[in-house]
């Protein structure tokens, strides 16, 4: 199962690269100049720099990882980007 979501902002590089950062600590993370994969152990999150700021597709292979998986992305990114006061994400479920 798959889900997106977008999170505008205008430091996209920089939360990209304070995100790839902190989980590379401890799991498997491959980055590029303008997007990364983050292996987790209930899935995969690939962020990416877009237009407007971070586009995000979350793939897991169950509904229960799904939930851990966009927890865990969701509230890192919210708390790095804590001076933007930003809004919860709007996920969709991806065709």
């Amino acid at each position: 199962m798959q889900m997106t979501a977008d999170f505008p902002t205008e430091r996209a590089s920089g939360l990209l690269a304070t995100l790839s950062k902190h989980f590379a600590h401890k799991i498997d993370v491959t980055t590029e100049d303008d997007h990364a994969n983050l292996h987790f152990e209930m899935g995969v999150a690939r962020i990416a720099v877009a237009p407007q700021g971070l586009h995000l597709v979350l793939d897991a292979s169950n509904p229960d990882g799904m939930e851990q998986l966009r927890d865990v992305v969701e509230s890192h990114l919210l708390r790095f980007a804590h001076r933007e006061d930003p809004a919860p994400l709007a996920w969709s479920q991806a065709a």
